[in-house]
């Protein structure tokens, strides 16, 4: 069994020391799902929700959340991004989100991505909530990890 990384000799929570770690192309890339009534997907569709174009503020935050994931994470590192990506993609009873990031780094990039999903599933959520009271968010999860020297 491994032991967990951000706990310290003395059973405290630490930050974990990356300083003899080399730097690296890190990428991750993550789903989640946001189930909607077809009512509701057809305003999305439609650009009909009042408070405006769901997809490009769900972008947007995500991009937000991710970049601003050390200060939200307690023991992630601010990592120098190198790219993101935040797709959505339409099924018959929701919308699903991916989002891939990209990093020059010694860590990696999982909680950016996990961040920016969840972050954009919440703002389909707030721009909905008014027309669609079943939302549900489910499925968040890591789909792949990566480094390359």
């Amino acid at each position: 069994m491994t032991t967990l990384t951000h706990v310290n000799h003395r059973g405290e929570a630490a930050m974990v020391d990356i300083s003899e770690k080399g730097e690296c192309q890190r990428e991750a890339l993550a789903y989640g799902f946001i189930q909607l009534q077809p009512e509701t997907l057809n305003l999305i569709r439609e650009n009909l929700v009042k408070k405006g174009d769901v997809y490009a503020v769900a972008r947007v935050a995500a991009i937000q959340a991710i970049k601003r994931t050390w200060e939200l994470i307690p023991l992630c590192h601010h990592i120098p991004l190198s790219a993101i990506e935040v797709d959505f993609d339409e099924l018959e009873n929701g919308v699903e989100c991916s989002v891939k990031v990209k990093a020059f780094a010694s860590t990696g990039v999982e909680m950016e991505a996990l961040n920016g999903v969840q972050v954009s599933l919440l703002t389909i959520y707030d721009m909905c909530k008014a027309v669609d009271k079943q939302m549900v968010i489910s499925n968040v999860h890591l789909v792949h990890k990566s480094k390359s020297q």
